[in-house]
């Protein structure tokens, strides 16, 4: 794997390779190789998500001091108007 890949890259060849897992013409070896490209592109996406959510954790905290990060969901999505 490329280690100079964005986030983007990842996920769209991260996409090539499940699509390539789902073929049912993949030979046993081309799979298990396929499979481990997956697993350290799954890995280098989470690493990627964890560091952006750091950073959100500290831009979105109004009194200087770290507060978790909670995505928007259904509940507290009306917080924002």
């Amino acid at each position: 794997m490329d280690d100079k890949l964005n986030f983007e890259e990842a996920m769209e060849n991260l996409e090539k390779v499940v699509n390539a897992l789902e073929s049912e013409d993949v030979p046993l070896e081309k799979a298990i190789d396929l499979f481990q490209e997956g697993v350290k592109l799954s890995a280098y996406c989470s690493q990627k998500l964890e560091q952006v959510e750091k950073k959100i954790e500290i831009l979105i905290n109004e009194d200087g001091q770290r507060k978790p990060f909670h995505p928007l969901n259904e509940e507290n999505q009306g917080d924002l108007d």
